[in-house]
Parts: C-alpha cells; structure tokens; sequence
C-alpha cells in the first residue's frame, strides 16, 4: 500500500500540529533560554566576558548560515526523515552542551545545534504546510504555528529564569532532550512518509555555498558589530563579502538547472512581503526582549524568574490575536489589512515603553505597553507565515519555509546590532553630558538608552506598516488565503520503509 498524505479529514494531522510546534518551540526558546543562563555558565566554566557572546553567536551562525540547505534538503530527501534527523541530532548537541566540562565544548554543542536547528525549522513549517491543505484548518494550524514562532522568545526567558534558579544552568540545554523525545515519538508515529516517484533533483552546490557564506558573513559581520564597533575591518568586510556572495547566488539561481531557491518564490509580490515583514518584526521583537529584560532586572531589580513571568501577558495576548487573527480577520480582509494593522500596533506599543523611567509600575506602564505589542505580533507573524508558504509547489515547500525562518534569524541580528550599537551611543552621550558621572546619572544613562532603542523600534515596526501596506496585493489580486486550491500531492512511488 503506498504512502501519502493523510486524509483531510482525519484527526492525526493536529497531532502533527503538537509535533512540529514542539519542534519549533524548541528551536525558537533555545535562541534566548540561553540568555539567562550565561552569568551561571561563565561562573560555572570559567571564561571571558569577551568570550561569552561566542555561546549565543556559535547558534545564530550555523542556523542562520545553513537555513535555507536544511529546507531543500528536506525538499530532496524528505520531511519526515529530515524532522527525524534534526530532532535527533538537536538532542544530541544539547546533551553534549550540558554535560560540557570547558567553553569550547559549550560553544562547539550551541554551533551543532545550530546545525541541527536549521534542519529542524523549515522542514517543521514544510511539514504543517503540505499537512493543511483545506484553508479554514490550515488557517487554524497557522495561527497556533505563528503564536509559538513569536512567543518562542519570551518562553525561553520564563523557562531560562525557572531552570537556572531552581535547578542548574546545564538543565537550559537538557531540556531539549525530553523536549525531543516526545517529538520524535510522534514524530514515528503520525508524521506520513511519501515517497517520491521520478529522478530525484539535485542539489545545488554552488548556490548552497554561495548563499550559506553570505548569511554567514550578514549574521557574523552584524554580530562584530555589536561587540568590535561598525567601523572595525572584520564588521564591514563580512558585510561586504555577504552581498557580493548574496549578488553571485542570484545570478547563479537565474541559470541553475536545478536551483536552490528558485526566485519566482521569492519574487511573488505576497511573498516576497510576507518574508520582509518577518524580517522586520523579527528585528524589532528581539529589541523588545533584549532592553525590556535589561530594564526589569538592571532597574526595577527583578529576578530572571519574575522577569519572565512579566512577559507571560505578551504572550497570552500574542496568542489570543494570533487566534482571532487566522480564523476571522485574516480570512475576511487578508495580509495587506492585518500585517500593516499589526506592524501599526507594534510601532504604538514600542513609543508607550519610551516613557519607563526608574519609578515605572509594572500595572501601570509595562504591561499595556507588553500587551499591545503581543497582540502586534500575533497579528503580523501568523498571517506573514501562512502567505509566506502558500501556493508553492510542493517541491520546494521547504525551502520557501526556510525563507520564513532566514528572515527572522536575519531580521533578529540586524535589529540586535543596530539597537545595542544605538543604545550603547546614547548612552555614552547622555553621560558625557552629565559629567562627572555619578550612580544615579549611569542609572538615567542606561534608561535613556533603552529609550533611545524603542524609538528606533517603533521606526522599525512604522516602516514595517508602510511597506507592508504597498507591498502586499489587494483582496481578489493573486492568491487568496481562504480559496487557494491544496498543493498538488506529490508523486506516489512504493513504500519506503523507516529506517
């Protein structure tokens, strides 16, 4: 009996749902989980505080840098063989990254998973988007999908603070392994194999390399800007590098027999708005991560622990829109409506944290301000995701999620480096204008810099709202996220067998 997809109506495919927003939750957290744990980390191992950034940049390289060939592979070699490769091999690099004994160790198991992490995620989306063809159910399972992309965040920062102080930095990394494991059950069990008839294409090496050595060189040279200044070589030639090689991988994708990313996918114009809005929503959230947890714990003196329970109400209204999003208002007015609504939303609630100071309440000026860019959030990154992924052909179904996950990852850096480097600068301005420099004047400094990093995030979600609103088509013009017609199923052979 041949394999293929499972039947529209049956039940198993929302267990698939649990299954890969498993997987994705765990991608998604491990990026700031980390976070918390680090003074525990470099106490416990003893290194630099130069050397610290390594832990976290060892991740965001390898995933970044090799997104797009872990989508296309699941393309050519299967998504539930992929999901199974990447669960496996994202708990193994987290087991090794807990028991490390040195910080080569840690940072060599963060860049595995990395590795394993850019395997995981787009193969994760490809796999609910060949799952849900029928609009209203897909549009359910893409709101569920879109609230865990973007709560993933906030999750890591509650469950870092929960792990670190009550039971042990390591565990930050060991719980990918129970995580995984619960995954790659399901995983066995209700994600179906479908085996592909025909020749199998190949793979595009020279594209793979081109396009893997510029997101290295955008996400390395972005992170050297954080920490070595925008003016030092090592920043501006990784940059440089990054869009010569980025120019080469588009010319090469125009005459390729077997292309990595065929640009008709990324040059549809929903599409093509739908990445640049995550993009710039990925930016702008990871700002608000950053400063706000800098604020609660530097200023207001909480605990890593009550600092994330503070982004519990985010994420509840992240889910909530997320919700409401995808089932009626997306349905009814479509992305070029919502995504710019959101991006508006964002903008609003990124200009309310401008006005914390050292006396702020959490009730009274943090949560509003919380609350309104989670429901900005859950407006923008479920519809983005879903038209980011709809129509295209179900043979490069990965590789067009991995576009989802690259944008994100590229957003985040950008916005990262920009606003520490921004906030670094007004910081130092601020105290050179109040010389000399007392305890209560660094205080001042360091909310005037996180000030400073909101304004430029409201920039960032305001652009967001205007391109989105020019870019995305109008209701009726291209594809409809209610009346797309389902992928067509892919060519049945005999059944292959797991192994």
């Amino acid at each position: 009996m041949s394999e293929t997809s499972a039947p529209a109506t049956d039940g198993r495919r929302w267990i698939t749902l649990v299954v890969v927003g498993l997987a994705q939750l765990m991608v998604v957290l491990d990026a700031t989980v980390v976070n918390i744990a680090l003074p525990s980390a470099q106490a416990d191992l003893g290194f630099s505080d130069g050397e610290r950034q390594w832990v976290i940049t060892a991740y965001s390289l390898a995933f970044a840098s090799l997104l797009l060939l872990g989508g296309r592979l699941s393309d050519l070699i299967g998504r539930k063989r992929t999901f199974i490769v990447g669960l496996i091999g994202f708990a193994i690099a987290s087991a090794l990254g807990g028991a490390a004994g040195s910080f080569e160790l840690l940072v060599a198991a963060r860049a595995l998973q990395g590795v394993f992490g850019a395997l995981l995620a787009p193969t994760a989306l490809a796999v609910l988007t060949t799952t849900f063809t029928i609009p209203k159910e897909r549009a359910r399972a893409f709101g569920v999908f879109g609230a865990i992309a973007g709560a993933g965040g906030a999750v890591g920062l509650l469950l870092g603070g929960v792990l670190t102080e009550s039971l042990d930095w390591r565990w930050n990394l060991y719980i990918n392994v129970f995580i995984a494991a619960i995954a790659l059950v399901g995983a066995l069990v209700f994600i179906p194999l479908i085996a592909r008839s025909g020749p199998r294409p190949k793979l595009d090496v020279p594209g793979t390399l081109l396009v893997s050595g510029a997101l290295f060189g955008l996400v390395y040279g972005f992170s050297n800007a954080e920490t070595g200044g925008w003016d030092a070589p090592l920043t501006w030639g990784m940059l440089a590098g990054a869009v010569v090689l980025l120019t080469g991988f588009v010319a090469w994708q125009t005459r390729a027999t077997h292309p990595l990313l065929p640009l008709s996918i990324v040059l549809d114009r929903n599409r093509g708005a739908a990445y640049l809005s995550v993009l710039i929503a990925g930016a702008g959230m990871f700002g608000i991560f950053l400063f706000v947890t800098y604020y609660l714990q530097l200023t207001l003196g909480y605990s890593p622990i009550q600092t994330g329970l503070a982004f519990l109400p985010m994420i509840a209204m992240l889910v909530l829109a997320a919700q409401l999003g995808t089932n009626l208002f997306v349905p009814r007015f479509g992305p070029k409506i919502m995504v710019p609504v959101g991006m508006t939303l964002g903008a609003v609630g990124m200009v309310y944290l401008t006005f914390l100071d050292g006396s702020s309440t959490y009730a009274g000026h943090i949560l509003p301000a919380l609350m309104v860019i989670g429901f900005a959030m859950g407006t923008i990154m479920p519809a983005s995701m879903q038209t980011a992924t709809l129509g295209v052909d179900r043979q490069f179904a990965g590789v067009a999620s991995a576009m989802v996950n690259t944008s994100q990852q590229v957003g985040g850096s950008i916005g990262t480096a920009l606003l520490n480097t921004l906030a670094a600068t007004a910081a130092a301005d601020y105290l050179a204008a109040h010389a000399p420099v007392t305890e209560a004047i660094g205080a001042q400094a360091a909310i005037a810099s996180y000030s400073t990093a909101y304004w430029w995030g409201a920039g960032f979600f305001a652009v967001g709202a205007v391109l989105s609103a020019l870019l995305f088509r109008r209701r009726g013009q291209g594809l409809s996220l209610t009346h797309a017609q389902p992928a067509p199923a892919e060519p049945v052979a005999e059944p292959v067998a797991v192994g």
